[in-house]
This record gives structure tokens, C-alpha cells and sequence, in this order.
């Protein structure tokens, strides 16, 4: 699947009906390492065309019905198997992740890869608790009939992958989708498409799925990405990315009413209230932001500190944040990697430089990272004190490393401003007092709320945002409905004609 075409440059291709194969238009891209901006890889640079190739054998694989015919304790079996192969696999899928997503190797080999694994054997294990058989209440108005409801795999689905986690969210949707019976076509981020390529070759190893089953495109959003959403051929998108994309997908699904799940951006808040256990909550918000650079679109970047806390919490938030590590993605003892690109890179720095300009106070960080070198897009983990409700900082999705702190002292308007924004992805509460938290979590408009933790998702709880933060859940068996259409069938119980009443109104 892969051949060295130069030192330590691999070349990698699409995987379409159970074929290894180039772009149709022959063309790459390269796939960078954000630690040092060296070319790692060149993948086949898929359009509408490798698309629809894809799309077609999915649309094959899905009506000849060998996965989808399968029982679901035949199907669950199956994935258990191939989970077994990806643990056995998956040993160098964290050092991939470091170098193409700037994951550091420590989060990418104790969180990333064991759990997208885990992942991946969970859903099927919660397939067979989903019922696919689904009797109603006997009625018999206007006379006896046997009515049920019939569970369906929905069809040919497809799966378009952000760059932050490109392992763990494949499985997200790659997951939820075969359980149920469908076939898919999954496109990675262009920055980030190498360990998903290895899971479709560790798969494709085992043989266990029919050919078709499986397909993965490679290459940038439009012209690939929109013929995997437009095509009629296309039962179901599930999207992971931002709001404005976002918005695109549902318009161009749109003519052909195609089920849509999409998982969006976010601004999440993060509420400290006075009797926080600060140990805990400092540490915890530093988890709840910087981790991964805070490439989480679910990350607390709105943090609400009580004023009784304030500044013995802020004194340790600051020392915290200025002590951690930043660097090369691949070493063990960097705390804080690279983010994606240097666009990204100078958006965020862009973003620091106007909360400053509008008002906030520069606590720590606010550039490139020191002793990261002249290459590798490193940004300092930055914490923003003094921040105005209405400022971008407060606002807008930055997708980096920064902090946007505010004060608080009313609970009910600690809610409303934490509510007063268009993402509802995500929240988290800092408290001793459990029922209180709780009572205040019921309040926040978010799909996910923390209490005394963050970023712990779990494959047997749903996830997904509120307003503008998506439509749909994945995980759970939320996630795994996501992937079926119901029927409704009604069985008559052989009523002779006379007493079919109802026929009169038109023939009587």
C-alpha cells in the first residue's frame, strides 16, 4: 500500500473497492510534520471523480447486501475480530499521529490510539443491545392489525474527518456505520490522512469485510468533499469541523434531504465557582484548554472565575500555564505541541493581538513558543485576563492554545453569559457542592457538561452540540440510530371485507 519513493517520504494511496489506487487525475499533496514543516508523506489528491468511484462501490457493496444481510451477532463478531488485529497494529499509529497532526506522543499513545481502538470494539459490542424488531401496542381501531417497527442499516454513508483527532473520530463514524450494516467512504483532513489510510490497510489485511465495505478518499474539501455530500447515490454525511463548513454541507445536502449529522465548532465555558476545589479545578481548566493545543473544539476556552477565588486561582493557573513544555510533537517530554499549520499558527497570533486591542491584559504567553526553533508552529500557551463579555476573544472559536478568563459572582448571570453565545457544544463546573453543579448544569444550552472534569468522552454517551455546535449525536447507541431508518409495517389480521368499514368512505 505504501513505497518509499525518497528518505523517509512515503507514498500513500486511496483505498476504492478494495483496490490500493492513484487519483484519477494522477495528482498529490504533500502531508506535513507541523513540528518541523518537513514533507512526511504525498497522498493522492482525490476530485469528484475518485468520489463518485468510491460512492459506486459502496452503492454495490450496500445493494448486494453480503454485510448488510448479516445478522448483527455476525456483524459484531466480525468487528470484534478486526478490533483484535487494529490493537495488534496499531503500535506505530501514535508516533503517525505526532508527526502529522502534532499530536504530542504522549496523548497520541495513552489517549488516541488505545481508545479509538476501544472505540472501534465498543460499538459493535453496543450494536447488539439495539433492537432491530420493535413491536407496538395491539390495536384494533379500525380493526385488528399486528403493527411493528423494523430497524434498517440507512444505506451508503460518508464521513468527512477534522484534523485534530484523525484516528479517533474516524472511528466515530467508520464504527457506528459498519455496526449497523452500512458501507461508507471516509475522507481524512488533507493535513492529517495517514493513520486512517493504516486502519483501512489493517483492515483490508484481515479480509474479514466484503470489498466495498470500506473505501477512504484523500484530498482537500471541494471538489471531493461536495460530490461526497451532493451525490444521489449518498444515504448519509456525518461531518466533523467547523460552523462555517458546516453550513455548507447542510446546504448542499439539502436538495436531496439526505440524513446529516455534523458535529461543529465551539466556544465552551468553563464556570469556577467559590468553593472549588482548586487543585483540582487549576489543573483541570489547564487540561480543559491546552490539551492538544486546545484543538478541541469542545475545549473550555470561556473561563468564569468566581471573585472570592479569583486571584489565588489565577496566580496558579498562570504559574501552571507558563511552566508547560513546548515542542516537538515526538519527544515524551513535551507537555505542548505544534498546532496544524501556519495559517492556523498565524490566526491565533492574529486573534491574541486584537483581545489585546480590545482591552484584555496579556498574563502569560501571546507568541511563538521560545526554544522551538525557527521551524514547527508553536504557540505559546497564552492566558487573557480582564476579557469583555462581547469581545472576539470572548466570541469567536480561536482553535489554539489561548484563555480567555472573566470574573463572576451572580450564579444566574454566570449562566446567561455562559449561554449567550451560538455554539453549544460543550461546559464544564468547577464545585464541592455536587447538587448545586448539577442544578446549574441543567442549565447550560450544551450537549456535554462537565463536573470537576474535562474532555472525558466516553463511547457509551452520546456527543454533539446545541445550536450552532451541530445537529445529531455520535457514540452510544444515540450514535449508532444515527445509522438506520425506521419502518413502520402493518400486518392485517385476515379482517373479511364487511367489516372494513373504512373502505366504505370511498366505495361504499
Amino acid at each position: 500500500m505504501a513505497t518509499i519513493v525518497r528518505p523517509e517520504v512515503v507514498t500513500y494511496h486511496q483505498y476504492i473497492d478494495g483496490q490500493w489506487t492513484d487519483s484519477d487525475a494522477g495528482g498529490t499533496f504533500d502531508v506535513i510534520n507541523p513540528s518541523t514543516e518537513e514533507v512526511v508523506a504525498t497522498a493522492p489528491a482525490g476530485g469528484r471523480a475518485d468520489a463518485q468511484r468510491a460512492i459506486a462501490a459502496a452503492r454495490r457493496s450496500f445493494d448486494d447486501g453480503e454485510w448488510r444481510n448479516q445478522t448483527q451477532l455476525q456483524r459484531s463478531q466480525t468487528m470484534f475480530a478486526i478490533a483484535r488485529h487494529l490493537q495488534d497494529r496499531g503500535d506505530d499509529w501514535a508516533m503517525l499521529e505526532a508527526r502529522t497532526a502534532g499530536a504530542t506522543i504522549r496523548k497520541a499513545s495513552v489517549v488516541d490510539v488505545p481508545l479509538a481502538v476501544e472505540t472501534f470494539r465498543s460499538m459493535a459490542e453496543q450494536a447488539l443491545q439495539i433492537p432491530w424488531y420493535e413491536p407496538l401496542p395491539w390495536i384494533d381501531i379500525p380493526h385488528v392489525s399486528w403493527n411493528f417497527v423494523q430497524r434498517e442499516a440507512i444505506g451508503v454513508c460518508t464521513g468527512i474527518v477534522p484534523f485534530n483527532f484523525p484516528l479517533m473520530i474516524a472511528m466515530w463514524k467508520l464504527a457506528p456505520a459498519l455496526a449497523m450494516g452500512n458501507s461508507i467512504v471516509l475522507k481524512p483532513s488533507p493535513f492529517t490522512p495517514l493513520t486512517l489510510l493504516e486502519v483501512a490497510r489493517a483492515i483490508d489485511e484481515t479480509g474479514l469485510l466484503p470489498r466495498g465495505v470500506l473505501n477512504v478518499v484523500t484530498g482537500a474539501g471541494d471538489d471531493l468533499g461536495e460530490e461526497l455530500v451532493v451525490n444521489d447515490d449518498v444515504d448519509k454525511v456525518a461531518f466533523t469541523g467547523s460552523t462555517a463548513v458546516g453550513r455548507r454541507i447542510l446546504a448542499l445536502a439539502a436538495p436531496t434531504i439526505k440524513r446529516v449529522t455534523v458535529e461543529l465548532g465551539g466556544k465552551s465555558a468553563n464556570i469556577v465557582c467559590a468553593d472549588a476545589d482548586l487543585d483540582v479545578a487549576v489543573d483541570g481548566t489547564l487540561f480543559g484548554t491546552f490539551f492538544h493545543q486546545g484543538q478541541a473544539c469542545e475545549s473550555g476556552h470561556r473561563v468564569y472565575v468566581h471573585d472570592d477565588i479569583y486571584d489565588a486561582f489565577m496566580e496558579r493557573l498562570v504559574a501552571t500555564a507558563a511552566a508547560l513544555r513546548v515542542g516537538d510533537a515526538t519527544d515524551y517530554d513535551t507537555q505542548v505541541g505544534p498546532v496544524i499549520s501556519r495559517r492556523q499558527y498565524d490566526s491565533i497570533l492574529a486573534a491574541i493581538d486584537r483581545a489585546q486591542a480590545e482591552g484584555a491584559t496579556l498574563l502569560c504567553g501571546g507568541g511563538r513558543a521560545g526554544g522551538a526553533g525557527d521551524k514547527g508552529f508553536f504557540v505559546q500557551p497564552t492566558v487573557l485576563a480582564d476579557v469583555r463579555p462581547e469581545s472576539h476573544i470572548a466570541t469567536d472559536e480561536v482553535f489554539g492554545p489561548v484563555l480567555a478568563v472573566q470574573r463572576w459572582s451572580d450564579p444566574g448571570d454566570v449562566v446567561r453569559r455562559a449561554n449567550r453565545s451560538i455554539y453549544g457544544l460543550a461546559g464544564g463546573i468547577w464545585s464541592r457542592d455536587t447538587r448545586g453543579a448539577i442544578e446549574m448544569a441543567k442549565q447550560l444550552r450544551t450537549g456535554t457538561v462537565w463536573i470537576n472534569d474535562w474532555h472525558l468522552l466516553n463511547a457509551l454517551a452520546p456527543f454533539g452540540g446545541y445550536k450552532q455546535s451541530g445537529s445529531g449525536r455520535e457514540l452510544g447507541a444515540y450514535g449508532l440510530r444515527e445509522y438506520t431508518e425506521v419502518k413502520h409495517i402493518h400486518v392485517d389480521q385476515n379482517v373479511p371485507r364487511e367489516d372494513r368499514h373504512f373502505y366504505d368512505v370511498l366505495l361504499g
